[in-house]
């Protein structure tokens, strides 16, 4: 499937620039490793295409237990046949359903994104809500989408997303030695300011998904496997099944 090009996909918003790590008030070796990151990825942005917030709720709601390729596959239709919120709330069950159902969960997901809808535009005018108190009283909606939503979808750093790839990398760039992602995001919310969060997460996901990969990272090819506690004289040797051995 073509991307669609009119879709925003980018956490900046036209006339803005992209935040950079600088002399902002970051511990020396955490800013080198972001640094090095941030210029090695220098287009990281949100994976999910979208063009307006509410397109990008659905989307994440989508995504959970799916890869965004899957997601971006059948989001086409779903916004064709379901345009807004107030066309979401109003759709039928077994169409939807139908759309989805290659994202897994499909059931379940289609109960969050009507009674999300409904949601919406029974409490909120039609219009997605711009604050994570308001965002996650929504049916199907948590932290981590919600801070999704308000870093790509409104450009407001009020949170850092933690998925499975950034708390794997957070751990190993040794950043945080929790693995609940409430405690994952509270320990990068004290390491980093508030103007690096949402680029840190995109960031963070895309060298997951690149090069940190979960069962075998490939730190020899890694631009921060210097900085990085966690890689084995630079190479994947001492790595096994997303453990770091010897």
């Amino acid at each position: 499937m073509k991307r669609q090009p009119e879709r925003n996909q980018g956490t900046v918003r036209p006339g803005s620039s992209r935040p950079t790590v600088g002399s902002l008030a970051v511990p020396e070796r955490a800013r080198q490793t972001l640094d090095a990151l941030m210029q090695a990825y220098p287009g990281a942005e949100c994976a999910l295409v979208h063009r307006n917030p509410w397109e990008l709720l659905c989307a994440t709601i989508l995504s959970a237990q799916c890869t965004d390729k899957r997601v971006n596959m059948v989001t086409p239709e779903l916004f064709a046949r379901c345009p807004d919120a107030a066309a979401m709330a109003n759709a039928e069950p077994e169409a939807v359903e139908d759309i989805i159902r290659s994202t897994g969960f499909y059931r379940e997901k289609t109960r969050s994104l009507i009674a999300m809808s409904q949601d919406i535009v029974n409490r909120f005018g039609g219009r997605v809500p711009e604050t994570m108190e308001e965002l996650v009283t929504l049916r199907g909606v948590a932290r981590k989408t919600a801070n999704v939503v308000l870093g790509t979808g409104f450009g407001k750093n009020e949170g850092v997303v933690v998925d499975t790839h950034i708390g794997r990398l957070a751990r190993r760039l040794g950043w945080t030695a929790e693995t609940d992602p409430v405690k994952v995001e509270r320990d990068l919310m004290a390491l980093f300011p508030r103007e690096l969060w949402t680029v840190l997460g995109h960031t963070l996901i895309l060298h997951g998904r690149t090069i940190c990969e979960a069962r075998k990272p490939r730190c020899g090819e890694c631009p921060v496997a210097a900085a990085c506690p966690s890689a084995v004289n630079g190479s994947e040797s001492g790595w096994k099944h997303g453990r770091k051995v010897g």
